[in-house]
């Protein structure tokens, strides 16, 4: 029997609370959202003055790094270059840069997501977020 590393409470306060400082340091409004490995909500922050759409967009860019086990950058990428019925893929919604998965062991163990600012730095965000955890 293998054994599953998962994220729990305090990983993702960890995550939340870096992610949150390098999106305050910037001055970027955004909503930072922290998935586990099946792309179920553990944490959702909007910071004030981030755009409404951002709490619907940075759940579904961690739910699609999470369940792809690949930052959702690459499914932006695929579509940019013209592979444009990849947009039907069933449970993927959040196509765009900023979804970042937390890997431990060459596993997927969660995901963090970022809206509100240009995508790459929602993806910087993310990173940042995921630092935290030293891995």
């Amino acid at each position: 029997m293998k054994t599953k590393h998962q994220l729990d409470a305090a990983d993702v306060k960890a995550m939340a609370t870096a992610a949150e400082a390098e999106a305050l340091k910037n001055q970027w409004n955004v909503t930072i959202a922290i998935v586990d490995d099946g792309g179920h909500l553990l944490w959702l922050q909007r910071l004030d003055g981030a755009p409404a759409i951002s709490a619907h967009i940075a759940p579904a860019k961690a739910h699609t790094a999470a369940l792809g086990r690949r930052e959702s950058k690459v499914y932006e990428d695929v579509i940019n270059q013209g592979r444009t019925s990849f947009l039907s893929a069933p449970q993927l919604q959040g196509m765009l840069e900023g979804g970042v998965p937390v890997m431990k062991d060459g596993q997927c163990i969660g995901a963090v997501g970022v809206s509100g600012v240009k995508s790459s730095e929602d993806a910087q965000i993310a990173r940042a977020g995921i630092a935290a955890l030293g891995l």
